[in-house]
């Protein structure tokens, strides 16, 4: 069998998708234990249990997050290291910044949802379930604008 240099930049892609698909579960999943948490109404063994289930996917999102930054790295800077196995694939890199940016705002996002979480584990009343409704959906905005950024380049 004989090696393609292109196959590193593939595999590459294909384990940064795959890790930011499992982010994404957990990014999507997060505030909605916060959600289940506010509708619980202070039942203490629902809201203990919720609260564990949230501590353990925040934690395991940070991992899948690393995942995601170091294979994203290698994609956007792989070519730096040896060109001859990951392509220049970030030119008119405009997309690239805004999709960055949108990136960090997720990753803002779900930090927020963490510390909710860890607020709530302290003692502190959940916010309104109308309103952590409305924070569940924030990622699936900034999601749509990075698939467009990815997909459609339009900058």
């Amino acid at each position: 069998m004989e090696f393609n240099p292109g196959s590193t930049y593939l595999w590459t892609k294909l384990l940064h998708t795959l890790s930011v698909i499992a982010w994404m579960a957990a990014v999507f999943y997060l505030p909605r234990i916060l959600v289940n948490i506010a509708e619980a109404r202070g039942e203490a063994a629902v809201v203990s249990r919720l609260v564990l289930m949230g501590q353990r996917l925040y934690r395991f999102g940070h991992i899948l997050f690393g995942f995601v930054f170091v294979l994203g790295l290698l994609l956007w800077a792989g070519r730096l290291i040896d060109p001859a196995l990951w392509p220049h694939v970030t030119y008119d890199s405009g997309w690239m910044h805004a999709k960055f940016l949108l990136v960090l705002l997720m990753l803002g996002h779900f930090i927020w949802a963490g510390r909710m979480l860890k607020g709530i584990a302290s003692g502190a009343a959940p916010r309104s379930a109308g309103w952590l409704r409305i924070f569940n959906e924030v990622p699936v905005v900034l999601l749509l604008g990075i698939l467009v950024l990815v997909f459609i380049r339009p900058i």
